[in-house]
């Protein structure tokens, strides 16, 4: 395996063009990864929802919940 000093040594050997390249690869891999986990995620709390896991509240209550747990948080 290598480490992230050898991969980026190696990157900075390849010419300018390709590391642009290679950047932007790296970051469409990265956000494609992160909607797939976010998708995931999504999907997850959708079941626990539908499968009665979640009460339902109206928005003023939730922004209240919020609320109490940052200030809760900041004591």
């Amino acid at each position: 395996m290598n480490t992230l000093n050898q991969v980026l040594e190696t990157a900075l050997q390849l010419p300018m063009e390709q590391q642009e390249m290679l950047i932007k690869i790296l970051q469409n891999r990265h956000y494609e990864s992160r909607r797939a986990e976010m998708a995931k995620d999504a999907e997850q709390t959708l079941a626990d929802f539908h499968g009665g896991k979640f009460k339902q509240q109206s928005a003023e209550d939730v922004i209240a919940e919020l609320r109490q747990s940052l200030d809760e948080s900041e004591v």
